[in-house]
């Protein structure tokens, strides 16, 4: 298949995938939470990984120049943000990396500020590390217009967070799983009152990649001086290519004040990486542009798919198009679903999402939907839960 034809494979062929979204549930329950994409390898990372495989050359990851090159062309050329390749360091995965980055630049007990609803490792990942969590939810108080995401962040309790003595704030740029993007003003303002409070911002932005053409990803590193001095990045290919069980993430600084910082991670962070992963990223930075953009026009056209379904067959469910990526939130208070309305579709309906509470207590009510697969299998999605109703 051409990387200009990318489609997800048929249910029954994706019921012979290995991985944790599809193995988690019984064979009758269609399971739509992992955010794992269903559609073919990119051809480049394809070709990679046979060639590899085919010569044997499956050892230990050494020093791989071409992992920040290739990130700092595709950085340059789809954000048009300068990276400086000797800045690039590998980690295992991203939650690995944050982990790491919070023990060399907090420590247990230290304030960490987050904004829920949020990605749930967020919290494993303060957990691990010994972290307080400080949390600032986002309230849905915006346009409810579709074009609009309603999420708004709570400027005064944030700026009331940051000078009751946090010492990190961790964002997901673009947000998990608001489908949210946080504008060049919003982050200037983060970035200021980081600079007042000498707070230092850990933006996780693997969801990067996969974002619409009518919207603007800008990176938090992008925005000069004082991001380049407050601000660590983390991302990686995982996300935007679904290569995440290959194990590669990438840390990113700017500043050689946060290059110094970050020199105290572990030496071995970059060799818990694997061989097959860190190259396969490269190339995917470096070739898979064709691929990803005919994946994001699949899922432009798949977010737009709920929305009609919706209307269509449930129109009491709330639900806004999301700016990024391919995680469906999904507001279900009008369904009388009970108090775990995932829990409630996956018994009665054979359909599994992510319950709105693994995110915040505050979103219970909510479902995550990950629609990175076929047109058919979203709307047999949508079909089951009219069905449990």
């Amino acid at each position: 298949m051409s990387d200009r034809e990318v489609k997800a494979p048929d249910l029954a062929s994706l019921l012979q995938h290995k991985s944790e979204k599809w193995t988690g549930f019984p064979r009758d329950v269609l399971p739509l939470p992992v955010a794992e994409m269903d559609y073919p390898v990119a051809q480049p990372i394809k070709k990679l990984l046979h060639d590899m495989v085919d010569a044997s050359d499956l050892g230990y990851l050494g020093n791989i120049p071409e992992m920040g090159t290739s990130f700092a062309h595709f950085a340059q050329e789809r954000w048009n943000w300068k990276v400086d390749p000797l800045q690039v360091r590998i980690g295992t995965d991203v939650g690995v990396a944050v982990v790491e980055i919070l023990r060399v630049i907090a420590k247990p007990g230290d304030k960490v500020l987050v904004n829920s609803p949020v990605y749930q490792n967020f919290y494993t990942w303060l957990a691990e590390t010994g972290m307080e969590k400080v949390d600032v939810p986002f309230t849905r108080t915006g346009n409810e217009e579709e074009s609009n995401n309603p999420w708004e962040m709570n400027w005064p309790e944030i700026e009331k967070a940051y000078s009751s003595g946090i010492k990190v704030h961790m964002i997901c740029s673009p947000h998990n799983p608001l489908g949210r993007i946080y504008t060049k003003e919003e982050l200037l303002r983060l970035v200021a009152l980081a600079k007042k409070n000498n707070v230092i911002i850990i933006s996780d932005e693997i969801h990067a990649p996969l974002t619409y053409k009518d919207s603007v990803f800008i990176p938090t590193l992008s925005l000069g001086a004082d991001a380049e001095n407050l601000c660590v990045t983390v991302t990686a290919a995982s996300k935007g290519w679904n290569i995440a069980g290959l194990k590669c993430a990438i840390i990113i600084t700017q500043s050689e004040l946060m290059n110094e910082k970050m020199s105290h991670l572990p030496f071995a962070l970059h060799y818990r990486a694997s061989l097959p992963g860190a190259y396969a990223s490269a190339i995917a930075f470096k070739e898979g542009g064709v691929w990803l953009d005919t994946v994001i026009e699949n899922l432009n056209q798949n977010r737009y798919l709920i929305r009609d379904l919706l209307s269509a067959t449930l129109p009491s469910v709330k639900y806004h198009i999301p700016q990024n990526g391919y995680l469906a939130w999904l507001d279900l208070s009008a369904l009388n679903l009970g108090d775990d309305p995932a829990a409630t579709l996956l018994e009665r309906g054979k359909v599994a999402f992510n319950s709105g509470h693994f995110y915040a207590p505050q979103t219970a009510q909510y479902v995550r939907l990950n629609f990175a697969t076929s047109p058919e299998i979203i709307t047999e999605a949508i079909h089951r839960i009219r069905k449990a109703l």
